[in-house]
C-alpha cells in the first residue's frame, strides 16, 4: 500500500500515523490478522518512513489480512477512514518478495525559502565535485560520522516559488531536487543540506519545506525510482489495483 503524508500530517510521528492507521484499518472493517502471544497486534508492517517534518507522496505499508480482499476496496475504505492528510493512492494484492528489499533510494525536494538560486546552484556543484563529504548527526546508537556523497545517486538546484517552500510571496526561493540511495546509516535531506554548508557555506535562512516524491528501486537506464508495486501487477498480468498480503504468505 502507498500512502501519502500531507499538509499538518508531516510533523505527526510515525507512532501517532501508526495508531491512526490501526484505528482507520478497524473502522473500515479491513479483516486484519494478529499476531500469536499474550499482546497480539495487528499484522501491519512499515518500510521505509519518513522522517517527522517530512512531507511525503511514497510512504508503504503492509497488511496481512484472514480472508480474500478486493484492493480497490480496501484502498477507498481505508481512505475515507484516515484523517485529511493521510491518503490512501494506491493498494495492490502483494504477491513477490519483500517490499522492503525493492526500496532501494527516495527522490526528495527541498524548498529552500529565503535563498539565492543560483547560490545553491553553486553550492551543489561543490558538493557534487567532492569526493567525500562527511557530516555528524546524533543516532540511536550515539553520534556517527558518516559519507553523504556517495549516497547522493544525483542533486540538481533550480528557482523555484516561496509558495512552493510554504512561505509568503516576495522572498527568493531554492528548490533542490536529490536521489538518494538508502544506505546504513541512513543519509537524509537534512544530513545533504548540512554537507552543502561544509563545503560551500549554503545556510538557508529559514527551515526548509522537504517532500519525498518518490521511493522504490533504481532504474539504472534512468537513475530514478521505478515503482514497488510494479512487480505485484506484473504478477497479475498487469492488472492495476490496489498491497495487500494474505496472512498465510507470512507463515
Amino acid at each position: 500500500m502507498r500512502y501519502a503524508k500531507r499538509g499538518r500530517l508531516r510533523f505527526t510521528s510515525h507512532r501517532d500515523i501508526s495508531r491512526a492507521i490501526e484505528r482507520a484499518v478497524r473502522r473500515a472493517g479491513i479483516p486484519v490478522g494478529f499476531s500469536a502471544g499474550f499482546t497480539p497486534h495487528p499484522k501491519i508492517s512499515y518500510a521505509g518512513a519518513a522522517p517527522t517534518g517530512v512531507a511525503s507522496e511514497a510512504e508503504y505499508l503492509e497488511i496481512g489480512v484472514v480472508a480474500p480482499c478486493e484492493p480497490e476496496r480496501v484502498r477507498t475504505d481505508l481512505d475515507s477512514s484516515l484523517p485529511p492528510g493521510l491518503d490512501v493512492l494506491d493498494v495492490v494484492e502483494a504477491h513477490a518478495g519483500s517490499l522492503a528489499d525493492r526500496l532501494e533510494c527516495s527522490v526528495w525536494e527541498v524548498g529552500l525559502p529565503g535563498t539565492d538560486p543560483a547560490e545553491a546552484e553553486a553550492a551543489v556543484e561543490r558538493f557534487l565535485a567532492a569526493g567525500r563529504v562527511e557530516v555528524e548527526r546524533l543516532t540511536k546508537k550515539g553520534l556517527r560520522r558518516f559519507d553523504t556523497r556517495e549516497a547522493v545517486l544525483s542533486l540538481t538546484a533550480h528557482e523555484g516559488t516561496d509558495q512552493a517552500a510554504g512561505q509568503e510571496p516576495g522572498r527568493p526561493c531554492a528548490i533542490l531536487r536529490m536521489v538518494v540511495r538508502h544506505v546504513t546509516p541512513a543519509v537524509r535531506p537534512d544530513d545533504v543540506l548540512t554537507g552543502l554548508r561544509l563545503v560551500a557555506d549554503l545556510a538557508p535562512p529559514s527551515p526548509p519545506a522537504v517532500t519525498r516524491l518518490a521511493q522504490g528501486p533504481l532504474d539504472a537506464r534512468t537513475g530514478e525510482t521505478a515503482d514497488p508495486l510494479d512487480l505485484d501487477r506484473d504478477i497479475r498480468g498487469g492488472e492495476p489495483g490496489p498491497a495487500v498480503r494474505h496472512v498465510a504468505d507470512h507463515k
